[in-house]
C-alpha cells in the first residue's frame, strides 16, 4: 500500500486543489501535506516521464517491480553499517536531526498505482539526496535541493518551492544562494545520473565516496561564514 485512500479528481477539482495547496504552502512552507498535494496535482506529466525512464533502466525496473519503501522497518539496518558507508551517512543525517523515515505524507491524487508509487518514491528518497549532496535542511539547503530535483524530474512543484523559498531569504541568504548554491545545484542536477532510477537500498553497504563518484554526485560547496 502506497499510502492512504487515493482521491480521484476531475480537472476543475485538480486545479482547485493545486491553487489552494500553492497558496497554503507559500503561507506556511512547513505544511508538508500541502507541498505533497501541490506536487501530485501539478506533476502528473513529469511523473509519467520519470516512470518511463525507470522502465528503461535495469535498476529502475527492479525498483518498480519490488517497490521498496523508505520506512523504519525497511531501512533500520542502515544504523548498524560501518561509518564510511552510504547507509551509515544516511543514518547520521536522520539521527542528527531526529528525523523519521515514517513522516512522509501519503500519496492521494495519483490516478494509477504505478504513478502513485513513483510519486511516493520521489518523496521518500528526498533524504537520500540530502545525504549524497551534503545539503543542510535549512531554507538555503532545501531550496538548493529543490533546484537539483527540478533538473532531475522537471516537477513544477520544485520550481514553485524555489520561488517561495527565495522570497523568504534575507539579503545575505539571497546573495549566498544565487552566488554559490544556485549555479552549483543546476550543474549538479544535470551532471549526475538519473537518480530516480537508483535502487538506493541495495547500495547502503557501499562506501559513500564510491557511490558519489559512480553516480556523478558533486557535493554542495562549502560556503564561507
Amino acid at each position: 500500500m502506497i499510502g492512504g485512500a487515493r482521491v480521484h479528481l476531475n480537472r476543475w477539482q485538480q486545479t482547485a486543489v493545486a491553487v489552494g495547496s500553492a497558496v497554503g504552502a507559500l503561507l506556511d512552507p512547513r505544511r508538508a501535506d500541502l507541498i505533497a498535494a501541490l506536487g501530485e496535482t501539478t506533476g502528473k506529466p513529469a511523473f509519467e516521464r520519470v516512470l518511463e525512464r525507470m522502465k528503461n533502466s535495469p535498476e529502475g525496473r527492479a525498483v518498480l517491480l519490488e517497490r521498496p519503501r523508505v520506512i523504519s522497518s525497511k531501512v533500520g539496518h542502515a544504523w548498524d553499517l560501518p561509518e564510511n558507508t552510504f547507509g551509515a551517512a544516511y543514518a547520521r543525517f536522520m539521527g542528527s536531526r531526529n528525523f523519521s523515515p515514517d513522516d512522509r505524507p501519503p500519496v492521494r491524487f495519483m490516478e494509477t498505482d504505478e504513478l502513485a508509487y513513483v510519486a511516493m518514491r520521489a518523496r521518500e528518497i528526498h533524504d537520500f539526496w540530502h545525504t549524497l549532496f551534503g545539503l543542510p535542511t535549512n531554507l538555503l539547503g532545501e531550496s538548493a535541493l529543490k533546484v537539483v530535483e527540478f533538473e532531475q524530474m522537471y516537477l513544477p512543484m520544485c520550481l514553485l518551492s524555489v520561488v517561495g523559498g527565495t522570497a523568504r531569504f534575507n539579503e545575505k541568504q539571497r546573495m549566498v544562494f544565487f552566488k554559490h548554491y544556485f549555479p552549483w545545484a543546476v550543474q549538479a542536477g544535470v551532471r549526475c545520473t538519473d537518480l530516480m532510477c537508483v535502487y538506493y537500498e541495495q547500495h547502503f553497504h557501499e562506501d559513500l565516496d564510491d557511490v558519489r563518484r559512480r553516480w556523478g554526485i558533486v557535493p554542495a560547496p562549502n560556503i564561507p561564514k
